[in-house]
């Protein structure tokens, strides 16, 4: 199939076409389009030679009798190269409240099932405005086939460490010394970083086309866009910021998959189902507004020009109205058998809980089909498990196999190392594995992602050094972004030069990442938290694509530091399978083993002070899944002095500190315990600090 190159006098021969497949279909003889759109009377499918043309080298108009299957219409157009673009018009009946029919006939829509799109010509506000011109739109490519092999291995979170990372951010600051920064293509060349580091999995932000325009005419004055991504429009098109030829955006994007595989690392991907970017009713007309109003968004029937929002975001996704799901299954399913990916984690995901008018549903219907998809239960499925409309349901997200972000052991285990007292029955919950949220509906420890910051929030460093949001650069008068940070800014708040805070913060730093890898369930890590990035206290730059958001290569010595800290953490956490348990503690031997799989503490052995007010200290012994395994004893001080705690007898053997968070790097971590020091009946801990112990001969 030749790519586009298209004299503008030709016309290309058409056929009624098929309604299978939806989208755009090259074949041997041409290309087939089709389309979904109930009320139209009328459909026109308008032909444009390159992202770059002004005007459709050729219009094809459809009719009924011929071009239409239901409520699909199709044509084939024979010959026709790639790489062209093409958009659709139809005309009829439309019901949306924001313009009448004439004017909504005018506008040129986007294919929802656009492999590549191309946003040349797009501008937000013109199409948001009835008499705005038409082709102020987003425009869909005509992609090649995409040759893929199809994975069918099952692929689960039993072992997984998850690196959250910005495809752009992670790549375009000046010092990361990429050919194409920002893009699929750079992220390629920064692979041996993430292998060195040790994670199994890159979750990545929207990779969905999304609408970079879509952010509050504050932040637009200021010439800010949207960064995050959440505001997609192509559901099938890798974003084409990302892309080095956006013609090309599934072969870059699978090109990427490919790499990260090779090298042994799994991608997963951050995804919106719950709202678009064509927003409520002042929004832009790009596609499901025109195309099936009332079927694909929540509409309130008692005001048909007010969409219901239960994502903050001007419109919600209705999810479990049979043709969406069907269009949510078929894109997800895309994404995992053509483009590769392992798994997702679904934005705002209790919106999928809701049917008709908003109403909470006791049994889902879209939950239940993505995991029983014979794609889709072979990976990963992890929800955040509420919404903007009041919805929570962390523990409790219907289904069998979805994992969560869990939301209860971030706020349990800030509070901790900023200093809350009477936490440590909760603390050890969390660090357990959260059984009281998952283990009465047999549900595993890999149900429970856990994380102590996001992309939505302080960053880690932030987390220790900001005791409230500094979000001014926003444009919203720092009212934006949440005020309930549960962080501490060690005393100054703020950038400092204060030696000993600077130290604190480190020892805070390393006390969050130690607990982190520390815990039952599936531990998530923030791109940049391991080299100290800082957002200046910005808990909410979803609009700051620039150098406050984006990863600094060239690292100080303390970022060097933590970098190697956390390394050693991920290797510490993968060479004990203790850490990784596939079932609940019990308090009992497992099978083949003599010691319980966990002994809790206090100060004094089998003396945990669960029920303390003031208690900010805890431990507890973790015993091998194997005779080969070493023991681990682990010790969290919250306290603002030093502590000596007993330590359990190991016969002939001792005890070695092998990780020590107020001690200075290299000691910080010592990955050989023949270097570390050995311990026997006590050990001092130092305050705020967390120690981990193994077993192992004098």
């Amino acid at each position: 199939m030749l790519k586009a190159n298209i004299e503008s006098a030709r016309r290309y021969r058409v056929q009624p076409g098929s309604r299978f497949p939806v989208g755009a279909t090259v074949s041997p003889g041409g290309v087939n389009f089709c389309v979904f759109c109930r009320h139209a009377t009328g459909m026109e499918l308008r032909l444009y030679a390159s992202t770059d043309s002004v005007e459709p080298f050729q219009i094809i108009p459809l009719v009924r009798e011929e071009n239409r299957t239901f409520y699909f219409w199709h044509v084939f157009v024979e010959d026709l190269p790639v790489h062209c673009c093409y958009t659709w018009r139809a005309h009829g009946p439309h019901g949306m409240p924001q313009m009448d029919d004439e004017a909504a006939s005018r506008k040129e829509l986007l294919d929802p099932n656009a492999r590549a799109v191309s946003e040349r010509f797009w501008d937000r506000q013109q199409a948001s405005e009835a008499q705005g011109p038409s082709n102020a739109c987003i425009r869909a490519i005509v992609t090649e086939p995409l040759e893929t092999t199809y994975d069918s291995d099952v692929r689960t979170l039993d072992d997984a460490i998850i690196y959250e990372l910005h495809v752009a951010g992670f790549t375009r600051h000046r010092s990361s010394n990429v050919r194409n920064p920002g893009t699929f293509a750079a992220l390629i060349e920064k692979i041996p970083y993430l292998k060195e580091l040790g994670v199994t999995h890159v979750e990545l932000l929207p990779v969905m086309a999304f609408d970079e325009q879509d952010v509050p005419r504050t932040a637009a004055a200021r010439g800010l866009t949207n960064y995050w991504g959440y505001s997609t429009h192509g559901f099938h098109s890798p974003h084409s910021g990302y892309c080095v030829e956006p013609a090309r955006a599934p072969q870059e994007f699978r090109a990427l998959i490919d790499a990260m595989h090779a090298a042994g690392i799994r991608v997963l991907l951050d995804v919106v189902f719950n709202h678009t970017a064509e927003a409520g009713v002042t929004g832009p007309v790009i596609n499901f507004k025109v195309l099936a109003n009332e079927i694909f968004y929540h509409v309130d029937p008692a005001d048909a020009g007010r969409y219901r929002d239960y994502t903050g975001c001007g419109n919600t996704i209705n999810c479990n109205h049979p043709l969406v799901s069907a269009f949510i299954l078929r894109c997800l399913e895309y994404w995992v058998r053509d483009l590769g990916v392992d798994g997702f984690r679904f934005d705002l995901a209790s919106v999928f809980t809701r049917g008709e008018g908003g109403a909470l549903l006791s049994n889902p219907p879209l939950p239940w089909a993505i995991e029983s998809s014979e794609v889709l239960s072979r990976v990963p499925l992890i929800a955040e498990a509420w919404d903007a409309g009041g919805l929570y349901h962390v523990g409790a997200f219907p289904g069998m196999a979805w994992a969560e972000w869990n939301g209860r052991y971030r706020d349990v285990i800030r509070r901790f190392v900023r200093g809350d007292p009477g936490l440590v029955g909760q603390v050890c919950t969390c660090m357990a594995g959260s059984a009281d949220l998952y283990e009465a509906d047999g549900r595993l420890p890999a149900s429970s992602i856990n994380f102590v910051t996001c992309h939505d929030g302080f960053t880690l460093l932030d987390l220790v050094s900001y005791d409230t949001k500094h979000n001014e650069a926003n444009g919203e008068d720092n009212r934006d972004g949440t005020n309930d940070n549960l962080s501490w800014n060690c005393g100054v708040e703020g950038e400092t030069q204060d030696r000993s805070i600077m130290r604190l913060r480190l020892s805070q730093a390393r006390n969050f990442m130690a607990i982190l890898l520390l815990s039952q369930g599936v531990p998530m890590i923030l791109a940049g938290d391991e080299s100290l990035r800082t957002q200046r206290g910005n808990n909410n730059a979803f609009c700051q694509d620039n150098e406050l958001s984006w990863m600094d290569w060239r690292m100080s010595s303390d970022a060097l530091a933590m970098s190697r800290f956390v390394r050693e953490m991920i290797a510490l956490r993968k060479r004990h399978a203790s850490l990784r348990r596939r079932r609940f503690l019990t308090g009992r031997p497992a099978k083949g083993c003599s010691e319980p799989d966990v002994a809790w503490h206090g100060e004094r052995l089998g003396e945990p002070p669960w029920h303390d007010p003031g208690a900010r200290l805890v431990a507890f012994t973790l015993a091998g899944q194997s005779a080969e395994e070493a023991m681990l004893h682990i010790v969290l001080n919250m306290n603002d002095d030093a502590r000596i705690v007993a330590l359990p007898g190991l016969g002939s053997g001792s005890w070695h500190r092998i990780v020590d968070t107020w001690a200075e790097s290299p000691l910080d971590i010592v990955p050989d315990k023949e270097l570390a020091r050995t311990e026997r009946d006590t050990c001092r801990v130092e305050p705020r600090s967390v120690v981990v112990l193994e077993s192992g001969a004098d």
